[in-house]
């Protein structure tokens, strides 16, 4: 009998890549119809909007996926949300319309920020419900809230398109309209299939609990969504915004490479948790899902390098190939940690060590605010990647030197491991000189010989990761 986790894992990693096809679409269409400082300005607007809603949910997010996932009554959990995000979307809403009363109509950024936030609003009052889906480990209803919006956003782009009609106004009603519908959307089909009532819940004592429950994760909201975006904002605003163009591409496409990661992240916070309410802990099951994890990363990389340039640069005739290819081989050695830093954090999260978790995030946020503010007036968007890359080995070190399970001490290992297979294959396949997709299948060979020599690779994994996650 398949299990559980395999199945959700099904279901989840089925609406990811429907929404990152759609989202690749919409992105490639976006920025190959605009010129570089239209793309650019809508990138500013988006990211400063991210971190400011973001920053809004005050770690009251995850904390509702862990409560609801540990039993408590998700109908109550549900209702303290959603008056939580109406209060703090309407007075951040309304203080940029207050702003907008200061700010000159010509500052290209600001029109676009009380537009497409106006949207973005939207989505954030739909989050209540999917964390609610999330902590009830209902991934498939969790799809379907996701997947309808995207689709008609990416169609009606691509309509435009071949009508070549795609502009920066046409674009910005195209994403209101996509997230008014999302909100509809996710109300209708989580009211149907969950059968749980909703209203907005109003009292005192309650919401002043849910939030000093969330203040240690707040401020992890604010130092992520700061990290997560503050290159971006800091070269739009001290670079240009043909830069900024030039990064969020590289950065965009880097994030979609971390599909299996957004796959299966959601699905191990009720997991773990359930698991570390246990006496005893599986810590064979973690260690071979770990180094999986790791294989599945070191090959992104892999591939992202070996095919970036010839790729990239034949679909947008030569905008934003070659000129990010230093900026992805950065990037690319990023993405594994994100998988270890991920692993280590869920299980921190899930046994409750926010304090914890809260220091991990200023160190890393100050290591890459800091070395963003000395690099990138240098380097440029390389310097940003640097950054990046040095705040999330730091953020690794951070977490293995807090980890009190004794046999996840050396998994560090798996990532040195894979990585340097990776490193190996790729250079391989440089020094072949061969047509990019040949590389890749060759490349994809030889690491995974390499992986099997260096035991990496077991046939066993798959049966002994779905053992220990049956439950």
């Amino acid at each position: 009998m398949k299990s559980k986790l395999f199945q959700n894992l099904s279901a989840n990693t089925l609406q990811l890549v429907i929404n990152q096809l759609a989202g690749l679409l919409i992105f490639y269409l976006l920025s190959t119809g605009l010129d570089k400082n239209s793309f650019g300005q809508l990138n500013l607007a988006l990211a400063i909007l991210m971190m400011a809603f973001n920053l809004l949910s005050l770690g009251i997010d995850q904390v509702s996926i862990r409560k609801i996932a540990s039993g408590e009554d998700a109908r109550e959990v549900l209702s303290l949300y959603l008056f939580h995000v109406l209060l703090t979307g309407f007075l951040f809403y309304g203080a940029l319309l207050l702003g907008s009363l200061f700010i000159s109509p010509t500052n290209g950024v600001y029109p676009l920020l009380l537009l497409i936030g106006a949207g973005k609003l939207m989505i954030y009052f739909s989050t209540p419900f999917k964390q609610a889906a999330s902590g009830l480990e209902r991934f498939k209803m969790l799809g379907t809230m996701l997947v309808i919006s995207n689709f008609v956003r990416s169609a009606a782009l691509l309509v435009l398109a071949l009508a070549h009609g795609v502009s920066l106004q046409n674009a910005v009603i195209i994403f209101i309209v996509g997230d008014v519908l999302e909100l509809l959307i996710t109300m209708v089909v989580f009211s149907r299939c969950t059968r749980i009532s909703f209203s907005v819940l109003l009292h005192q004592a309650k919401y002043t609990a849910l939030l000093r429950e969330a203040l240690p994760q707040t401020g992890v909201n604010i130092l992520t969504s700061a990290i997560a975006r503050f290159d971006w904002v800091f070269i739009g605003f001290m670079a240009s915004a043909v830069k900024l163009a030039e990064y969020s591409f590289a950065y965009k496409v880097f994030e979609m490479s971390t599909l299996p990661l957004l796959a299966i992240a959601p699905l191990l916070i009720p997991k773990f948790t359930k698991m570390f309410k246990q006496s005893s802990v599986d810590t064979a099951g973690l260690q071979n899902l770990l180094r999986a994890e790791m294989a599945i990363a070191a090959f992104t990389g892999l591939a992202l390098n070996l095919l970036w340039s010839p790729v990239i640069d034949a679909l947008t005739n030569g905008k934003y190939g070659a000129v990010n290819a230093g900026t992805v081989f950065i990037l690319s050695l990023c993405i594994p940690f994100l998988y270890l830093n991920n692993f280590l954090w869920t299980i921190f999260f899930a046994k409750g060590e926010m304090k914890m978790i809260l220091k991990g995030f200023i160190i890393t946020f100050l290591v890459n605010a800091g070395l963003d503010v000395v690099l990138i007036p240098y380097f440029g968007n390389e310097g940003a990647a640097i950054g990046f890359l040095a705040s999330y080995v730091v953020q690794a070190v951070f977490y293995m030197s807090h980890n009190r399970i004794k046999q996840l001490n050396t998994i560090w290992q798996n990532l040195a491991i894979c990585v340097g297979c990776a490193l190996a294959s790729g250079a391989a396949m440089k020094l072949c000189a061969i047509n990019c997709w040949l590389a890749l299948l060759l490349g994809a060979f030889l690491y995974l010989v390499l992986l099997y020599i260096t035991k990496q690779l077991r046939f066993s994994d798959r049966e002994t990761v779905a053992a220990a996650f049956s439950a």
